[in-house]
């Protein structure tokens, strides 16, 4: 019997920010039950650290060079193929709410609703983010049926940080509850299906309801400021020092250097409140896949498209930089009739290696195009070697005088290496001696050995990326 599958996945999150990969602070019961209950990924690492790249690599299981999607703002190729087309063409039922990003999705070039290729989904719900930009985002139009409308309040305190609507009323639980009306109508259905749920947060604006910051207000003296060494960005690449000024090079844009404390911590809690919030919505679609009889034959995924990172290092929110905080995500995988309880996995994996994953899991064979290697040997306990490195790429269309944003890193488990375009700026860190990559062996004369080494590394991977398609049909 082919598996069912949730695919849950959140937007600019972070690996730190559950219990279960040890944060203290947040309260995730529900997702840490999930990884429990099935296999949690230590070091999983997205393709991309940004949006519409790193989705349309984990749907493809194709790099982002090789998908040629490397911008937010690009449209994916119309002969891309996505895993839920595979999956549809198999059989299945897919559906999906929320965000998707796999075209240039903004007010001034998509009108109505984002550009679509043949992706497989039967069922559409689409809300690219709360806000009402577009007439067709499902999530305003369930607001206005109730009488109301996406709003935030502005908090007296921090300028960054605003009050969202009720819990009831978020984007997160609307894109929960419509894959909970989807399971729902599925139950006694023998059809194998997919559900893609696809939240936004917690993705700035940081507007988490009021009641779950409130929490975090409670103990803002404990909430500890970022990960940033007054001084660490002299020797640090020049698109850092100007997202250090200013979020994508916008200087009224969490500006770190003229945040205070205080706005340090309330955007660090209002981020972790909107991870509790997210809990709470998974909590209640696996109670609706327990209630409706399908949770022992239904792969769940919990992961996010790239991370965030939140003042560390001296920058907010994302772009052309490498750091764990941005790279690193969380990636939980349950399936209670093939997955053993409470698995811990050390082993380096790339997201695109979930395409092939679900592939191997429902029975159907492997993609030619995909590039990702299924986890699905390493997860049984079959293979304990699955990657010796990680790849992740950015080019960014910003460009601030003659500040470019493209960069490739490749990371081993015990050093990381980032090759910037344009001047002869780099970093290297030694993950052992430096786990918070706080100084830059770039430009270390004692350390040429290993930068030749992770060069090498990486040529050999940017060989490697070549696109398998169109695949050899000749014996010559």
């Amino acid at each position: 019997m082919q598996p069912n599958i949730l695919w849950i996945c959140t937007d600019q999150q972070r690996f730190d920010t559950l219990g279960c990969y040890g944060n203290s602070f947040v309260r995730t019961p529900n997702i840490d039950r999930l990884a429990e209950n099935g296999a949690l990924f230590e070091n999983a690492y997205c393709q991309s650290t940004i949006c519409s790249p790193s989705r349309t690599s984990f749907l493809t299981g194709r790099y982002p060079r090789t998908t040629k999607c490397m911008q937010n703002g690009q449209n994916i190729p119309e002969n891309e193929v996505l895993i839920s087309r595979l999956l549809s063409e198999a059989g299945y039922t897919c559906g999906l709410s929320g965000k998707f990003h796999l075209s240039a999705c903004h007010p001034s070039v998509s009108k109505g609703m984002e550009r679509r290729i043949n992706d497989g989904y039967d069922l559409f719900h689409w809300s690219h983010h709360p806000g009402e930009d577009w007439p067709v985002n499902e999530y305003s139009n369930w607001l206005r049926s109730k009488g109301k409308e996406y709003k935030q309040e502005k908090i007296a305190e921090c300028n960054h940080v605003v009050y969202g609507p009720d819990a009831e009323d978020h984007q997160a639980t609307w894109c929960a509850n419509k894959a909970i009306e989807f399971i729902e109508a599925h139950e006694h259905r023998q059809q194998p299906w997919l559900f893609s749920v696809n939240i936004f947060a917690p993705h700035h604006p940081f507007d988490p309801p009021k009641s779950y910051l409130k929490r975090y207000l409670d103990i803002l003296d404990d909430i500890p400021e970022p990960n940033y060494v007054e001084g660490e960005l002299n020797d640090k690449p020049e698109v850092q020092k100007r997202d250090h000024r200013g979020a994508y090079a916008n200087p009224n844009l969490y500006p770190y250097c003229n945040m205070s404390d205080l706005d340090h911590k309330y955007t660090r809690a209002a981020y972790w409140a909107m991870c509790d919030l997210i809990d709470d919505q998974v909590g209640r679609m696996m109670e609706t896949l327990e209630k409706t009889g399908q949770l022992e034959n239904t792969i769940v995924i919990f992961m996010s498209d790239h991370g965030e990172l939140l003042g560390d290092h001296g920058i907010y929110l994302k772009g052309p930089h490498f750091y764990e905080e941005s790279v690193h995500v969380p990636l939980i995988i349950s399936y209670p009739e093939k997955i053993k309880e409470n698995k811990r996995e050390s082993a380096l994996v790339e997201l695109i290696d979930l395409a092939p994953t679900l592939l191997e899991a429902a029975g159907i064979d492997k993609y030619p195009g995909m590039q990702g290697k299924s986890l699905w040997p390493l997860i049984q306990g079959e293979e304990h070697n699955h990657r010796e490195d990680v790849y992740c790429e950015v080019n960014e269309a910003r460009v601030v005088g003659n500040t470019l944003g493209n960069g490739s890193m490749i990371r081993t488990k015990s050093h990381k290496l980032v090759v910037h375009q344009g001047k002869n700026e780099g970093e290297l860190y030694d993950l052992e001696s430096d786990p918070t990559e706080t100084i830059n062996l770039w430009n270390s004369k004692e350390h040429l050995h290993m930068k030749y080494e992770m060069m090498e590394r990486l040529t050999r991977r940017l060989i490697d990326m070549t696109d398998p398609l169109p695949p050899k049909i000749a014996p010559w």
